[in-house]
């Protein structure tokens, strides 16, 4: 099964949280030792063989770190992707974590707010789950 790499940019932001996790443990790396280490649970001899793959081009897809934007349930919000995990045909599972709460509830009566959620989207952005009004119940910005 083939994985798509995370952007250039998230690979090195999860570099820096492996270091710190690492040095808060008393296990202090350098950050090329952390590159090091990503590029070897990616498959990669070494950071220099998992870079040339990663090419000039952005890699399209999702990845931990990553800044994400869009509407859920209509609502818009802003957040981060928490975890991602690509599925078939070009699918994707993902956790977001909103940077505010966004209230899932329609009613006037009472809220319920979400920081977190769990969705499946496909390669645009957009879930298959529908609303009762036939939109999409998430739908991230791609651009």
């Amino acid at each position: 099964m083939e994985h798509t790499l995370p952007s250039r940019d998230a690979l090195k932001a999860q570099a820096k949280r492996l270091r710190a996790d690492l040095a808060a443990q008393g296990t202090p790396i350098s950050h090329a030792q952390a590159l090091e280490t990503l590029a070897h649970q990616w498959g990669a001899r070494d950071w220099n063989t998992l870079s040339a793959r990663l090419g000039n081009d952005a890699p399209t897809g999702f990845a931990p770190g990553m800044a994400v934007s869009g509407r859920y349930l209509g609502h818009h919000f802003t957040g981060q992707v928490k975890a991602a995990r690509m599925m078939a045909q070009g699918h994707w599972q993902l956790t977001l974590r909103f940077d505010r709460p966004v209230d899932v509830v329609t009613s006037a009566h009472f809220s319920n707010f979400r920081q977190q959620v769990n969705c499946t989207v496909d390669a645009n952005g957009a879930s298959p789950r529908k609303t009762s009004d036939g939109q999409s119940q998430m739908v991230i910005d791609m651009g």
